[in-house]
């Protein structure tokens, strides 16, 4: 069988998740891909429209793996042990995949990925680990910003090798969480701000 005839859209995504990984996401290109496959850059028009969409799918795969590590870490567990449960499973795939985790910082368009599983996935699994801690509804997304920017930018700064301070990233890491459960036990809710007027 040739190779060609084992091209899939799902193959391609898979590979491409590999090689981000391998050589850094913003060096994965469609001929880098078709290489891979021993094919032409054309044969793989027929499975995805372009760089842009393979870059957009290799998000939603990576979205979905990282969510499938987080909801099975956080099962069961409420409060402060699902923070940590969720920041831990968060900060490993970042490190373990590189790539495929930069893959799920692109911009992508709302209405194109709306209604993605993936999508879907990551803001249900937050919001529920938020709501152990009593948050208004108003008050979730603000929260949720908070986490993402804090286990993003620990995550990649640790990846880059950002930390060369004596102290333990892992020291840190503990204590980060600590608190970020404190300032979560103590939100101020927006619902109670005043009327400007």
């Amino acid at each position: 069988m040739s190779p060609r005839a084992g091209l899939s859209r799902d193959r391609i995504v898979q590979a491409a998740a590999e090689l981000a990984d391998e050589i850094g996401f913003d060096n994965v290109t469609l001929s880098a891909i078709a290489r891979r496959f021993g094919v032409r850059d054309p044969s793989l028009y027929a499975h995805v429209r372009n760089l842009h969409d393979l870059r957009k799918q290799v998000g939603l795969l990576a979205g979905a793996e990282m969510n499938d590590r987080i909801g099975l870490a956080v099962a069961g567990r409420s409060g402060k042990d699902a923070l940590i449960a969720f920041a831990d499973a968060y900060r490993a795939y970042a490190l373990e995949h590189p790539g495929r985790y930069a893959a799920t910082q692109i911009h992508m368009d709302p209405a194109e990925v709306a209604d993605e599983p993936a999508m879907l996935r990551g803001i249900e699994l937050t919001v529920s680990m938020l709501r152990g801690y009593d948050l208004a509804d108003s008050d979730l997304t603000d929260a949720g910003r908070m986490l993402r920017s804090t286990f993003h930018g620990f995550a990649t700064l640790e990846a880059a090798g950002g930390f060369a301070h004596s102290r333990p990233t892992d020291a840190s890491w503990r204590h980060i969480l600590d608190a970020l459960h404190l300032t979560l036990s103590q939100w101020p809710s927006t619902s109670a701000e005043k009327d400007p007027r």
